[in-house]
């Protein structure tokens, strides 16, 4: 059941096209560097949460060099929630 539900999630995420999700992201993380300390940090952690998700689904058909680049990219911005949080 869980894996239906994972493989209709991806077919509508696939009928979203690269460039508005793209700038969909980008405004969640502006949005969430403008927004002050703990909301903006608790955005971000919403945002690393659904990365994280995403590559979790994805992980076996990635390529081991695309695999690195989101790892880093996730443990990034999991860093930037925490300062945000922190500070």
């Amino acid at each position: 059941m869980v894996e239906a539900q994972q493989q209709h999630l991806l077919t509508r995420l696939s009928r979203i096209g690269r460039l508005p999700a793209f700038l969909g992201t980008l405004v969640v993380l502006g949005a969430a560097l403008l927004l002050p300390a703990p909301y903006g940090g608790i955005l971000l952690l919403l945002l690393a949460g659904a990365l994280a998700g995403l590559l979790s689904t994805t992980w076996r058909v990635q390529p081991a060099s695309t695999r690195a680049l989101r790892v880093t990219v996730l443990a990034l911005l999991v860093a930037a929630a925490a300062l945000r949080l922190t500070h």
